[in-house]
């Protein structure tokens, strides 16, 4: 299995900006998919960012040019780079991994919560 961990959250004001960090149990060497989903209160949990096989990033259309995703194969580490922050992003982040087989598995982080006040 995979037991993912998540860091960085906080709280920030708005226009500035956060790193959050997912740390990996397993080598991001043998995981299929890793990516970011965030969920607010009221609200259905939604993509955020994935990053994928060949290098291959996704990117919720509300996030795209503020938030970027990167990963340290070393450190067996994913990041979420989060600029220019607004009220709207306030939300539980959680790092999301899909491992293929017969069938694929998806395992996820604790969340860590992102406050950003106006």
């Amino acid at each position: 299995q995979v037991q993912l961990v998540e860091s960085g959250g906080g709280l920030v004001q708005s226009g500035g900006s956060l790193r959050l960090s997912c740390a990996s149990s397993r080598s991001i060497f043998t995981i299929n998919a890793m990516g970011w989903y965030r969920q607010a209160p009221g609200k259905q949990r939604e993509l955020v960012a994935t990053f994928t096989s060949g290098d291959n990033t996704n990117y919720a259309d509300s996030v795209k040019g503020r938030f970027s995703i990167s990963r340290d194969n070393a450190k067996n580490t994913v990041y979420l780079q989060m600029n220019s922050l607004k009220p709207e992003d306030t939300a539980v982040y959680y790092c999301n991994a899909v491992v293929f087989g017969s069938f694929s598995r998806n395992y996820w982080g604790q969340g860590t919560q992102v406050t950003v006040s106006s």
